[in-house]
This record gives C-alpha cells, structure tokens and sequence, in this order.
C-alpha cells in the first residue's frame, strides 16, 4: 500500500524523512553520502531537496522532465523481460557532478520548466498498463534523489503487475537504500570507475558508498541487478583498472552479473576527450570474460558479436543482439539453454517482446485527454 505523503504547500513539494537537525541550526541530507547541510531556503546539490522551514522536502514530486517508451535494452538490461517495452522518466537535477555526463541538460537543470509534465504514481501506472510496458524506468536523472516519488510510483505499478526498473549511480545512504530497493525489480547500477581518485575529481563522489551499494543489492535483495561502465579514453580504461574492477565484481557479486561497457562521447565539461574506439570496448569485454565475468557487453556502438548472449557452459548464442534489436533466441521459457538445458542468469517469462529498437515519446497530459 502507498505510503501517506504530507505535502507542503504545493502538489509538487512532500515532507522527506531521511535528515537530522544539527547543532548550528543546519538540517543535514541523509540521503546520500554528500550529507548536504543546508539553512532556510537552501537547496542541495541535487536540486531537488531543499530546506523548507524546519524540515527537508522533495520539490518535485508528480513532476517530470519527460516520458518515453524504450526497450528494456536501452537502459541497459539484457537479462530482464528481453524485448520488452519500458515506460521511461526522470526529473531534474543529480547527487553527482560528473563532467562527462550525457543527460546534462536534465540532471544539471536549475530551472523547475524543464518539469514540463505532471504524473501522479498512479498517472504512471495507468500509463504504463495502457501503453503495453512491462516495466518503468527510473532514469535520465538518479532516481535516488526523488526517492519518495520513485518509491510512490513503484507501489502503483506492482498493484498494476507492472516491474519497477532503477537506473542509477548506487549513490545512497544505508537507510533510504533499503527503502529504495525494496521497491524494486531490477537495476542497472553504473560503476562508473574503480578508483577513487576518478570519482573525486570527475564525479564529486567517492567510489566505496558505491561498491556498498553492489554489495547491498546483489546479497540483501532479489533485485536483478547489472552494471554499466562508460568507458572514456584515458581516464578509467587501462588494462589494470578494468582488470581490478571484473575480478572484484566476480569475488564481491559473482560471475553471474552482466557487465556492460559501453562508449563516451565527448560531452558537456569533457569535450575535448575522443570518442571511445571500438577496440577498447571489446578490449574491455575480453579482460571481463577473462576474469570469470559470464555476460560482458559492449554498448553504444554496432557490435552484434559483443551484444549477444552466449551460454557460459556450451557456448551457444542465446540471445542475438544489434544495438537494441533482438535476432537469435535460444533459450526456453524459464531461461535455459535449448542446446545444454544450463540456465542463462536473469528474469525470463517466456518469448521475446518485438518492441525492438524504437523509442516513442509520449505526453501524459494528451493521453490523460483522449
């Protein structure tokens, strides 16, 4: 059951639970380790939460950036419900400032017109039931910093039989963590480096939280989870990194969690760094497979060879890919093997969908009027 939100002035604005007051007066984010400590009128650096008053609230609430119905690969997720279309959203703002981010224009947004479309949770599950998507997404920005709404919209959808997806940094706090992922069926979680020094300097973050939040989400839930790594030329793609990032993901997490790497473009405060080329990708890939990791992928490029799913135990393809569109499918209903009957990790019911690889946008404002 949906949990009772307290709004505060506003449709959009909702009491929040995860702060403390302070000794000098400040109210201190919990939400994510940046523990942002904020006077009246204040907001974090997320944007989203700000101190109202005595108490910490959400301002965007029921309020999003936008909506599209993409496949499920896209996000990306090539073990959960394949083929399938998800209802994908976000807000504004984020909890990270990565210079390389490519969905700046939404996550660095200062301004609340970039909020251009109302939805409700249950606005969205109704949506997402009419529409045919098996799922929503939480994306575009980190879905962490809207946490109630995310977590509201979720609840809609599972009475609805619709999955919640979150495609997010894993940049959270022990407390709304648990909360966060209860909620949840799957996530892709970036990785976004394995060094410390690359999450100060390019994210404004810090890489352990991160690490406890792959952790937490593959041992403490039956969230299905896989991991995304952009892979940008001299900064996070020398050989040793990517060698000591898949043997910790094979120790801490297994040799069942998909991997995908995937290609920078240069963007926002990194224009001046090339393009990912094809070879460190598959480079990339080949240390993974080497370090035990079962699924590795390549993304943001044409590579149907790098895209496909294979079987770990006999080699077979599985599952054919080309950027989002699906060929070959080799697995039976519960997901194994036709040729070995050995069982391809992931979330299977069954066929394929045949949504492929388009991507439809949609205003819930002109549905909510037919």
């Amino acid at each position: 059951m949906m949990q009772k939100r307290r709004f505060v002035g506003s449709e959009f604005v909702v009491a929040t639970e995860y702060w403390h007051k302070l000794d000098d007066g400040r109210l201190q984010c919990d939400v994510c380790p940046r523990y942002c400590k904020l006077r009246e009128g204040q907001q974090g650096l997320c944007f989203v939460r700000a101190r109202q008053g005595d108490e910490i609230v959400l301002t965007t609430y029921g309020r999003s950036s936008g909506f599209c119905v993409d496949p499920i690969e896209k996000k990306p997720l090539n073990h959960f419900l394949p083929g399938t279309p998800v209802l994908s959203f976000g807000t504004a703002g984020c909890n990270l400032a990565c210079k390389y981010c490519q969905n700046w224009d939404m996550s660095k947004s200062r301004e609340m017109d970039t909020l251009a479309d109302r939805a409700t949770p249950e606005m969205l599950a109704n949506a997402a039931q009419e529409l045919g998507c098996r799922s929503v997404a939480y994306t575009y920005n980190d879905p962490v910093i809207f946490l109630e709404y995310a977590v509201d919209t979720a609840i809609a959808c599972e009475e609805q039989g619709i999955k919640s997806v979150a495609v997010t940094a894993g940049y959270i706090c022990e407390e709304p963590r648990r909360e966060f992922f209860r909620h949840m069926d799957a996530a892709n979680i970036d990785l976004k480096a394995f060094s410390e020094d690359f999450y100060y300097k390019i994210t404004g973050g810090h890489l352990q939280p991160v690490l406890d939040t792959l952790r937490y989400v593959k041992h403490e839930t039956e969230v299905w989870l896989e991991i995304t790594t952009l892979v940008i030329p001299g900064y996070n793609d020398s050989d040793k990194e990517l060698d000591e990032m898949t043997r910790w993901v094979v120790k801490e997490l297994g040799p069942d969690v998909p991997m995908h790497f995937t290609a920078f473009h240069p963007d926002w405060k990194m224009m001046d760094v090339p393009p990912t080329p094809p070879e460190s990708l598959a480079r990339a890939r080949t240390i993974a497979m080497e370090n035990g990791v079962r699924y590795a992928y390549t993304g943001n490029v044409h590579d149907s060879e790098g895209q496909s799913t294979y079987c770990h135990s006999c080699g077979t393809k599985l599952i054919g890919r080309d950027w989002y569109e699906l060929s070959t499918w080799h697995l039976t209903d519960d997901g194994r093997c036709k040729t070995c009957g050995t069982r391809c990790a992931g979330v299977f019911d069954g066929p394929p969908g045949g949504w492929g690889s388009r991507r439809m946008p949609v205003r819930l404002s002109t549905m909510r009027q037919s």
